[in-house]
């Protein structure tokens, strides 16, 4: 029992993506490999995002079963673990090969989770300097649980026309000179 605890994916999440990245994880643990099968997860994920020959294969329907299980096996035989290819293989064998990046965008975050990291974006109309990312990066460690790794996006909006807007996971704080100007437009006199 407290084997199985051992192995137990960090975040309860739920849809078919889930299901098989939770096996995945699950499988990959067991086999102590995670940032392995990880890795070769986005690889396949980034081949899917950037060949389109590729993305047709995943995606075609009418390629048989027994097919695409033979494709994969061809494609991924002694370049992967045994994880990454049960979960292709099987992928292939249920005709879900075309939900591989949304399982290993469940996979990723996952193991962002095991590794404790949070993710939080800062939108501001335009870009900032390092000291204003650090200002904003310590104003914002008391979000976060403590011995957290803050893993930090920032992206340019130039329609919020001031201030900055924060998401931190599913949480959003929007502190943008844009979204006043339209609460005060909505106020009545």
């Amino acid at each position: 029992m407290a084997t199985e605890a051992a192995h137990r994916p960090p975040l309860d999440m739920y849809g078919l993506n889930a299901r098989y990245a939770n096996a995945t994880y699950i499988a990959a643990s067991k086999a102590k490999n995670l940032e392995k099968v990880e890795s070769e997860l986005l690889a396949i994920k980034n081949t899917a995002e950037s060949s389109k020959e590729f993305a047709s294969f995943l995606e075609n329907p009418l390629i048989s079963r027994d097919d695409k299980t033979k494709s994969v096996e061809g494609l991924l035989k002694g370049k992967t673990e045994a994880v990454t290819m049960n979960l292709m293989t099987t992928l292939a064998g249920n005709a879900r090969l075309n939900s591989i990046v949304g399982i290993t965008d469940m996979y990723i975050k996952l193991m962002k989770a095991k590794r404790g990291e949070v993710e939080a974006t800062i939108i501001s109309a335009e870009p900032l300097n390092k000291a204003q990312t650090a200002a904003v990066s310590d104003a914002m460690q008391s979000q976060f649980p403590k011995g957290a790794k803050v893993v930090l996006k920032t992206e340019v909006d130039p329609s919020i026309m001031g201030g900055l807007q924060i998401q931190i996971g599913d949480k959003f704080l929007d502190l943008s000179v844009g979204s006043r100007i339209e609460e005060v437009g909505r106020t009545s006199v």
